[in-house]
């Protein structure tokens, strides 16, 4: 099960895609690691998922990474005596603590906090952005807005807020029971919504103690003047297009994906593209010339992982929609421009022996034009570093912990093995061939590099560097 290309594919499971034999036509088609979206699932139904991915997993003898997406936080309106209003534009409108029905002037914000942070001059949009208010008076009682854009808004629509932090914890007692379901089935990651600074990582964090790890989804305004110190906490981060497009404007969200996927490089964590990727797929066959074009742009940029959502957790064409993204990356990947571009962002490694082995690797490889690069990781930490500098050769990354490989399906360019830890320094390279071997990454009398820590087993200490043949020289 070889993937042809180094950018992964993350697909969300749903309704079109719940029967085990779904799932592992997705798999065969091209999907790496596979998303459970907790705003739609039940434990018992997350745990059914797991099941499945794992049976498929044990039946193809190739490490599968399963993520659980949290809810977070959903700030909504109340209810209108008559369901819905009109709101027009110039109109005064309130958000307001009373629980009556509300009407053309005014309806309930059952979020008190919210009411406490809101400031003049803050936008409040409702419905995905269909209505927009913009704060001019605030008190006590509720807070007094313009209609900037008017429409229909009807009960319970989503509220978005882009100019105000709202004091509120990412992890609502939904999402804890959920996190905490997730950990005992065994997730490999958990995604975390409505994040606007790193304690809402280190919440997480705190919570799982390294059961599985922690990706960051940048989908507020908010959360991009803090980038940096995000990155510092969160294992990975996505950028949820959909959610970002909503709350700043849209224009401005290529260059924010640009800048977290060229920043989550920098830092060596992995970076996922998501949302609207190919979303004319979910009731057509073939994706629109500009969707292609967005994959590919996230492909070009070296984005360590591509998502599917409703394309295959709700679409009328699942399969054919990875097998689409699976063709497109293979495409792009085999562009010399692709090469080109990978090239030209490379950032200075870090003043570290294990980094300074991960840019050797690199150059070795490509300089001898190597087949492989062969990496032992307990951790995945070094295979995590040879992935940062995007080689032209695959990574192998052998590693006898199953979760680790489970985890690295995630990251760019590399081919997670589970196999015993090393015995000793000659170990290292025979095996490291004979896996690249079996694996068809390399055939007799062919070269690949092989990279370890010494002493075995312990994280972080890649220091060796080694060429070797593949048996039948």
């Amino acid at each position: 099960m070889r993937r042809r290309r180094s950018v992964k594919i993350l697909v969300t499971l749903g309704p079109a895609s719940q029967e085990a034999e779904v799932v592992e036509q997705l798999f065969e088609a091209g999907a790496d690691i596979f998303r459970i979206n907790m705003s739609h699932t039940s434990h018992d139904g997350m745990r059914e998922r797991i099941a499945t991915i794992r049976a498929i997993e044990a039946k193809h003898g190739r490490p599968i990474g399963i993520l659980i997406d949290l809810q977070g936080p959903k700030l909504r309106i109340g209810e209108f005596a008559n369901t819905a209003v009109e709101l027009k534009k110039g109109d005064t409108f309130t958000l307001d603590r009373k629980k009556a029905p509300g009407d053309e002037k005014r309806v309930c914000l059952p979020h008190p906090e919210i009411l406490r942070a809101l400031e003049p001059g803050h936008v409040v949009l409702i419905d995905d952005g269909k209505v927009k208010l913009k704060v001019e008076k605030v008190s006590a009682d509720g807070a007094l807005a313009r209609v900037v854009v008017g429409g229909r808004i009807s009960n319970r629509k989503g509220v978005s807020l882009p100019d105000t932090e709202v004091p509120v914890s990412a992890m609502t007692e939904k999402d804890q029971s959920d996190l905490e379901a997730g950990l005992h089935a065994g997730v490999d990651w958990v995604a975390v919504s409505f994040v606007q600074r790193p304690e809402d990582i280190a919440a997480v964090k705190k919570i799982a103690r390294g059961r599985a790890l922690v990706l960051a989804k940048i989908e507020k305004p908010q959360a991009i003047p803090r980038l940096a110190e995000i990155m510092e906490v969160a294992d990975a981060l996505m950028v949820a297009r959909g959610d970002l497009g909503v709350e700043m404007p849209v224009e401005k969200v290529p260059g924010i994906q640009k800048r977290i996927t060229r920043m989550a490089r920098r830092y060596g964590k992995p970076v996922v593209v998501a949302t609207q990727m190919l979303e004319s797929m979910i009731s057509a066959p073939v994706p629109t010339r500009a969707e292609v074009s967005d994959v590919a742009t996230a492909v070009y940029e070296g984005a360590d992982a591509i998502m599917l959502s409703a394309e295959s957790a709700a679409g009328q064409y699942p399969i054919e929609s990875v097998a689409m993204m699976n063709r497109i990356a293979e495409e792009i990947e085999a562009d010399d421009i692709h090469r080109a571009i990978l090239v030209a962002q490379r950032d200075t490694p870090e003043a570290t022996g294990p980094d300074a082995i991960a840019v050797a690797a690199r150059d070795v490889a490509e300089t001898l034009d190597l087949r492989a690069i062969c990496a032992w990781t307990s951790s995945g930490s070094t295979a995590l570093r040879v992935a940062r500098e995007r080689p032209r050769a695959p990574v192998l990354a052998l590693t006898p912990d199953i979760v680790t490989a489970r985890r690295l399906s995630i990251v760019w360019g590399v081919h997670p093995i589970v196999t015993e830890d090393a015995k000793d320094d000659n170990d290292i390279a025979a095996r490291a061939c004979r896996i690249a071997a079996s694996e068809g990454f390399a055939r007799d009398n062919e070269r690949v590099l092989v990279i370890a820590g010494l002493p075995f087993g312990t994280p972080g200490a890649t220091n060796m560097l080694r060429i070797a043949f593949t048996e039948g020289r």
